[in-house]
């Protein structure tokens, strides 16, 4: 089965901390929906198989209207094989959440919602530059919950210069009281160009810590494994039964579209992404042209990834998938490098997976990168 991704370029402000592709300029809002409708018409015959997935993630899908929402709806109903769709997913802000919204995607089919609290603290959310406040982070939880919708996951992030040990905790204990069963949790993260990367290097805000971030990833584990969530993947916590099924594909490898400027996709052996511009996604759409560049995974591409994306899962990487589809150095390589990680105690080897040891979770990107082919 597939999934598809469909990107939401608009936010009503800018956070501080955010690199990915946006505009606060609403103007072409409606003009954007009707190409990325006809981009699904366009790429309508890349899936063959029954949906599994849909995900609305972006920018901000919760500033859609009922008509482009719907309008979306129908044209994936209309073109795609939906027969076999478990989970459709929209990202949404805090302040987005009224009962007037929910009163009308509760007659949708999404049936998950991934709501971006980021802290329950003012101080946190000032820094980040959030268009909510704390109120309005518990308030819409509470608000999704009275609608019907149980498939709730919130975004929480830790390591800021603003979080102490005391907020974080907090913080996951407020998650928990809320009986939210799922939790997306990243360190903040400064990344260059964005207004964060440009207040540190100016001091007027301090750098983020390594050592307090690893502090309070240590505590979100324990925390959260003490309260019958299950780490299966570095960033993502789940009760039983409550795991992305989108997300758990792409960490599988599973075939997805991405639609919309900047959205990646993946067929099994390449990877597209569209041009990170509205007007020109705008215009290449409307001349029906896909506004995209392709990459052929190479080998050595194939086997890099699949170590970075086994490490970070629960799933880890399969030692009898890299026997059977790699060649014989890319074999001999990888057991060598294993026996010296495992040597280490940094990696385990469970059946037939190799898995980080629960120490080293904060580390992954650290570790797989040691495990790269590099040629």
């Amino acid at each position: 089965m597939s999934g598809i991704y469909i990107h939401i370029p608009y936010c009503k402000q800018k956070c501080s901390y955010c690199d990915f592709h946006f505009s606060t300029n609403l103007d072409s809002k409606s003009i954007l929906i009707d190409s990325i409708n006809k981009e699904l018409i366009l790429r309508k015959n890349e899936i063959n198989n029954p949906l599994e997935t849909i995900y609305f993630g972006g920018g901000t899908p919760s500033i859609l209207t009922e008509i482009e929402l719907q309008n979306i709806f129908d044209t994936i109903y209309k073109h795609y094989n939906t027969s076999q769709i478990k989970e459709i997913t929209l990202e949404a802000n805090p302040d987005d959440i009224s009962k007037e919204k929910l009163n009308y995607l509760k007659s949708t089919p999404i049936n998950r919602f991934s709501i971006g609290i980021q802290s329950f603290f003012e101080k946190d959310l000032q820094l980040m530059n959030r268009a909510h406040n704390a109120l309005e982070a518990e308030k819409s939880i509470k608000l999704v919950q009275d609608y019907g919708f149980d498939n709730i996951t919130i975004d929480l992030i830790y390591g800021s210069t603003t979080t102490t040990n005391s907020m974080w905790k907090k913080n996951l204990s407020k998650a928990i009281e809320l009986n939210i069963p799922h939790i997306s949790s990243y360190a903040l993260t400064v990344e260059e160009k964005t207004v964060l990367d440009y207040q540190i290097k100016k001091g007027i805000t301090k750098p983020t810590d390594d050592n307090q971030q690893n502090e309070q990833f240590q505590l979100l584990v324990k925390t959260l494994f003490e309260n019958d969530f299950i780490h299966y993947e570095i960033s993502n916590f789940g009760k039983k039964d409550y795991f992305s099924v989108h997300n758990s594909n792409y960490w599988k490898g599973i075939p997805y579209l991405g639609i919309g400027p900047s959205a990646h996709s993946f067929n099994g052996k390449q990877r597209a992404w569209n041009i990170a511009n509205n007007s020109k996604y705008i215009k290449s759409i409307n001349e029906n042209i896909l506004p995209q560049e392709i990459e052929t995974l190479s080998e050595i591409d194939r086997f890099n990834e699949m170590i970075m994306i086994g490490l970070r899962t629960i799933y880890g990487i399969d030692i009898k998938r890299i026997n059977e589809e790699f060649s014989s150095e890319l074999v001999n390589y990888f057991n060598s490098e294993i026996k010296q990680l495992k040597s280490e105690n940094i990696i385990t080897q469970q059946n037939n997976k190799i898995i980080l040891t629960p120490e080293s979770y904060f580390f992954a990107d650290g570790i797989a990168s040691r495990l790269f082919y590099i040629k």
